[in-house]
C-alpha cells in the first residue's frame, strides 16, 4: 500500500514539474512593428526558446488597438486558466483593473505602467525609456551638423513621453545651442500623420530625427529619402533604413518576465511592479554597424550610460 502511495506521489510531482507554463498576450499593433508590440513578442519568443516549447507556451492577439476587443480576449484567456495574461499597452489598464478581481487564481501583467491597482494577482511593468533616450540624444547632438533635430511623438503619455523628454535632455546636454523640435501627432498608429510631421521637421532644417511607437515607419521613410539621421527606440529599427539608422534603444522585457514567471511558479500571483533600465540591461543601446559610428562618438554615449547608472546624470535633465 505504501509503495502504491509513493508511486502515486511521484507521478503527481512529475506531472507538476512537467506542467507547461501558459501565457497569453494582447498587443496594440503587429508583432513585427519594429516597435512596442514586437519588443514583447521577441521577449516571449526568447523565453520559449530558453525554456523549451514543452515547458512554455504563449499565444497572442496583435493589432488590438480597440480596448473592448482586448478586454474580451483578456477575459476569455483568464477563463481558460492561463498562468499569465499580459495586457501589453497602457490603454488596457482600466479593463484589467475590472477583470482581474473576477479571476483571483489567474495572474495578470500590464505595461507600461507602475500601478498594480493594489491587487494581489496583478503585476505592472514599465520602461525607464528616458535613460536610453538621453543617450541617443547625446549621439544625435554629436552627429548633427545643422544643430536642428526633430522628434515625432505619438501621444504624450507613458514611455513615449519619457523617451522624448530624455532624448531632448541628452541633446541639450551635448549641445546647449541645439534646437529640438517636438511634434506629438496624437496617435500611436497613424503612419500618415507621422510622415507629415517628419516632413515638417526636415523642412525646418532638421538633419536628425527620432520618434516612438509603431507609426514611426512613416517618419523613417521620410528620413531615408531626405538623407536624415534616424535614432530608434523600443526595438531595433535598422532594417527599415540601414543607411541612415544610427542606433536604437531596444527593450528587453525578459528582464521583467523571468522574475514574474518565477514568482507565479512559486505561488505569488502579483502585487509587484518592475522597471527595465540601463543598469539591469532591460534597455540596450544597439548600434547600426553598417552606419559606422566613430569610437569618439561612442565614447560620449558610453560616458552618458555610465553617468546615468551611477546616478551622476539625470536623464530628464533635472
Amino acid at each position: 500500500m505504501k509503495r502504491i502511495l509513493l508511486i502515486a506521489s511521484l507521478l503527481i510531482l512529475s506531472s507538476m514539474s512537467l506542467a507547461q507554463f501558459r501565457v497569453a498576450a494582447v498587443m496594440p499593433s503587429a508583432t513585427n512593428d519594429l516597435a512596442f508590440s514586437q519588443s514583447m513578442f521577441d521577449a516571449l519568443s526568447t523565453i520559449q526558446a530558453e525554456m523549451g516549447a514543452d515547458n512554455f507556451e504563449f499565444v497572442f492577439v496583435d493589432g488590438t488597438f480597440i480596448v473592448d476587443d482586448a478586454a474580451a480576449a483578456i477575459r476569455d484567456w483568464a477563463a481558460e486558466g492561463y498562468d499569465l495574461v499580459i495586457a501589453h499597452g497602457s490603454q488596457y489598464g482600466s479593463s484589467l483593473e475590472e477583470i482581474a478581481p473576477d479571476f483571483p487564481d489567474v495572474s495578470f501583467a500590464w505595461g507600461t505602467a507602475g500601478n498594480t491597482f493594489g491587487l494581489d494577482n496583478v503585476y505592472a511593468y514599465e520602461a525607464a525609456s528616458d535613460e536610453g533616450g538621453y543617450v541617443l540624444g547625446v549621439l544625435a547632438a554629436a552627429l548633427s551638423k545643422s544643430g536642428t533635430i526633430g522628434v515625432v511623438g505619438p501621444i504624450e503619455v507613458g514611455d513615449a513621453k519619457l523617451y522624448v523628454d530624455g532624448f531632448k535632455a541628452g541633446v541639450i546636454a551635448q549641445n546647449e545651442a541645439a534646437q529640438v523640435n517636438v511634434n506629438y501627432i496624437g496617435s500611436f498608429s497613424d503612419v500618415a500623420l507621422a510622415t507629415e510631421a517628419a516632413k515638417t521637421h526636415v523642412s525646418a532644417g532638421a538633419d536628425a530625427l527620432t520618434g516612438s511607437a509603431q507609426m514611426v515607419v512613416g517618419a523613417v521613410g521620410v528620413a531615408q529619402k531626405a538623407g536624415v539621421l534616424w535614432f530608434g527606440t523600443q526595438a531595433n529599427q535598422t532594417e527599415l533604413a540601414a543607411d541612415i539608422v544610427v542606433a536604437n534603444q531596444v527593450y528587453d522585457w525578459t528582464v521583467v518576465l523571468k522574475p514574474i514567471i518565477a514568482n507565479i511558479q512559486s505561488g505569488q500571483l502579483g502585487g509587484e511592479a518592475y522597471t527595465i533600465n540601463l543598469e539591469n540591461k532591460g534597455l540596450l543601446i544597439e548600434y547600426n554597424d553598417f552606419f559606422g559610428v566613430s569610437d569618439e562618438v561612442k565614447a560620449l554615449a558610453d560616458a552618458a550610460i555610465a553617468g546615468i547608472i551611477a546616478g551622476d546624470i539625470s536623464p530628464l535633465g533635472e
